[in-house]
Order: C-alpha cells, then sequence, then structure tokens
C-alpha cells in the first residue's frame, strides 16, 4: 500500500507540473518522473519546520549552479566507499581509484590539498619530506643568481617558508598524478571509460588543482602573470605525462612534439621557484639568468631520466629515452636522444660565457659538487653521459623481473 501512495503522488505530481507547463514536449516517462520526485522531495523532505518552501527553493538553486556530473559521479563514489573503522579513520577517508586502494597518507594528501574550503591551500608532512632534497638543491644553486648566500642561514630561512610549502604542495599533486598513471597490471581498468572518468574525477585534476595555492600567492602578493603561467605548465605537464604513459602501455603512437614538450616542461617548480624568489627579493627576473636555467635544467632533467631508465620502465613513468625508443627504435634512439643533447650542451656553454664572469664559475663550481656528491638531481649537465642499454620490449622485461624476484 505504501508503495501504491508513493506512484500516486507522483502521477499527481506530474499531472500538476503539466498544468503549469512545467514538462517539455520531448520529456521521457523517466524523466517525468525524477521531476516529479524531486519536487515531493523538496515539499515532504524532514527539516521543514526549520527551512520554508522559499528557503529550500533558493538552497537548490544554489545548489545547482555548482553542480556537474562529475560532481555526481564522486558524490556516487563517496557513497560507496569502504571507511575505515573510526578509530583508524584519523579524518578522512579510503577511496577507490580504479582497481587500486591508496595508502592512508596519500588519501589524506589528497584531502588536503582538496581542502573543502578551496582558498585554503595545504600540505602533508610526507610531501615536505619529499620536497626537501629539491628545495636543498635549488638553494645552492639558485641563490647565487639573486645575490643570495646560501651559506648563511638568515638567507635561507627569510625565503624558506613560501619556497617549501610551494614545493611541498608541487609535490603533493605530482604524487597523486603517479596514482592515476597506468602499470602493466592496471592498465585497462585505469583507461576504460567510466573508470577513467572516475578516478580523475576523484583525484580533481579537472578542478584545477592549482587553484588553492595561486589562491594563498595572490593573498601574499606574490601572484605574477609568469608564476601563474608556469603553475599552468605543470598541469599541462601532468597532463602529457599521463597522455604519454598511457600510449606507452597500451601500445599508441606516441609524437616527439609531445615528447620534447613535456621534457622542456617537467622542470615548472624550479621555474616557480625562482620567480617567487625574485617577487620576495623585490627584484625583477633577469631573462639571461632564466634562459641560462632553463637550458640547464633541460639537461639535468635528461641526466635524471637516464639515471632513472630502468625504474622509470618498471613503474611507467614518463622518461625520455623511453619515449625516443618508441618513436625510433632501439637501435636509433640512443643517437637521437645525443644529438639533442649535444644541441643542449652548445646552448648551455654560449650562455654560461654570456653570464657575469664571477657567476659564471660560481655555478661550475656547483655543478662540480653536484657531480661529486652524485645522486638523481644534482648530476652535473655537462659531465659524462652514460646512455643506459636501452630495453626494447618492456613487458617482457617487466615480467621477467617480477618472475625474478617472485
Amino acid at each position: 500500500m505504501e508503495e501504491l501512495r508513493k506512484l500516486e503522488k507522483v502521477q499527481r505530481m506530474i499531472e500538476f507540473m503539466d498544468s503549469k507547463n512545467l514538462l517539455t514536449s520531448s520529456s521521457s516517462i523517466s524523466s517525468n518522473r525524477f521531476l516529479a520526485n524531486l519536487i515531493l522531495l523538496i515539499l515532504e523532505e524532514p527539516g521543514r519546520e526549520e527551512l520554508g518552501i522559499s528557503d529550500k527553493c533558493c538552497l537548490v538553486s544554489n545548489l545547482m549552479s555548482n553542480l556537474s556530473a562529475s560532481v555526481l559521479e564522486e558524490a556516487s563514489l563517496w557513497l560507496t566507499q569502504d571507511l575505515l573503522p573510526k578509530e583508524e579513520n584519523s579524518g578522512f577517508e579510503q577511496r577507490v581509484v580504479g582497481n587500486a586502494l591508496p595508502c592512508c597518507d596519500q588519501m589524506k594528501e589528497y584531502s588536503l590539498s582538496q581542502s573543502s574550503n578551496e582558498n585554503m591551500a595545504m600540505v602533508g608532512f610526507d610531501s615536505m619530506q619529499r620536497a626537501n632534497s629539491t628545495l636543498e638543491d635549488f638553494c645552492r644553486s639558485y641563490f647565487m643568481f639573486h645575490g643570495l648566500d646560501v651559506s648563511k642561514p638568515q638567507s635561507i630561512f627569510k625565503y624558506l617558508p613560501i619556497l617549501s610549502f610551494t614545493e611541498s604542495y608541487v609535490y603533493q599533486l605530482d604524487k597523486l598524478n603517479e596514482n592515476l598513471l597506468p602499470t602493466s597490471t592496471n592498465a585497462e581498468s585505469v583507461s576504460g571509460g567510466k573508470d577513467e572518468k572516475a578516478t580523475q574525477s576523484l583525484v580533481s585534476y579537472s578542478n584545477d588543482p592549482v587553484k588553492p595555492l595561486v589562491t594563498l600567492l595572490e593573498r601574499k602578493g606574490l601572484l605574477t602573470g609568469r608564476i601563474r603561467e608556469e603553475l599552468r605548465h605543470g598541469e599541462e605537464y601532468w597532463a602529457l605525462e599521463r597522455k604519454l604513459c598511457f600510449a606507452l602501455i597500451n601500445g599508441e603512437e606516441v609524437l616527439v612534439e609531445d615528447v620534447m614538450k613535456a621534457i622542456h616542461l617537467k622542470s615548472f617548480d624550479y621555474r616557480v621557484l625562482n620567480l617567487l624568489l625574485y617577487q620576495l627579493c623585490g627584484a625583477q627576473p633577469e631573462e639571461l639568468h632564466m634562459e641560462f636555467l632553463s637550458i640547464s635544467e633541460f639537461l639535468v632533467e635528461v641526466s635524471d631520466d637516464l639515471y632513472d631508465y630502468e625504474d622509470d620502465v618498471l613503474e611507467n613513468n614518463f622518461n625520455i629515452l623511453r619515449m625516443f625508443v618508441r618513436i625510433y627504435g632501439a637501435s636509433i634512439a640512443p643517437s637521437m636522444l645525443a644529438k639533442c643533447i649535444g644541441e643542449a650542451e652548445d646552448k648551455y656553454k654560449t650562455l654560461l660565457e654570456s653570464l657575469d664572469p664571477q657567476l659564471s664559475l660560481s655555478y661550475q663550481k656547483r655543478c662540480e659538487e653536484a657531480t661529486k656528491e652524485g645522486g638523481k638531481v644534482s648530476e652535473h649537465p655537462l659531465g659524462a653521459w652514460t646512455i643506459p642499454t636501452v630495453i626494447a620490449d618492456e613487458e617482457m622485461y617487466r615480467s621477467k623481473l617480477k618472475f625474478d624476484t617472485s
């Protein structure tokens, strides 16, 4: 009987809506029933004692202006998620992304970066730790271009809060982007239709992920058009990384222009930090320095990719050598990459000679220190280049390594 009463109410509401020309001639039965149920919900929802009809109409109107298909998809995921036990929840939830369940720390960082207050930028401790080596390298390599002495603590700590926060926020978003990259085992589920849309809605890459950081910098009086543009380049790099890594894992075409654009965009965070430092020092960017550092950044990124080549194959990360192997083949890829390196080194040397002699010497000394220290980030771009043995069949390489370690 209860169900019959509900159906009767819906039918009567449809008749009322028709009498008020609230239905279109193209409306289906399902559409009419949906709209009728919506109006009944507004009329009958508990809480009407506190909210009048006018209040409810105003609330629904405001909601509809911010509602979209992607928001509803995320809401659906939210409703069906598996929640942690209360004592383990710590104020955040685990959400399903494709077939993977990100760890608690990852989702905690997601909830922080995507705060309910869109103007509040927050970072997690793990992101701060991961950003630390980049900050050290930035201070030791870039402070000299601002006349700052990195050996004096006051030079560092005066500007460290905003630089550290910005780099940590970038690392936080970068980690979330990595979670979207397919591997050989999850490529189909991550890249396929509805799962991909749900995943991207969940991580909110379509909802201006850098906006909270932009808002913070704007409130601090530090945001410039160039900083905003470099942050946009970061989003463009992450999108290219996903596109190219999907293409590799699925055997699709890779375009060299996309690869070269991605490798140049990859150091956007260094340029953001550098531009912020100009702002903090109350100075205008020095274009010669920016151009020189851009070439240096390119060479360091290529050096990093060569150092990380095998790991990037295993994890399906963006890597210029991987991309060149797909484009040119295993036999030609090393020589094509060597050509790119040579052209960049020629430009690097020309610009180095254009710098102030003392600055040029200081930077070369820093490169020598970095070479001795080793590591992925600080390898000297003009040192000896070693291109690793290319992996022609990545899937076989991953399978063999998995078999050997099992």
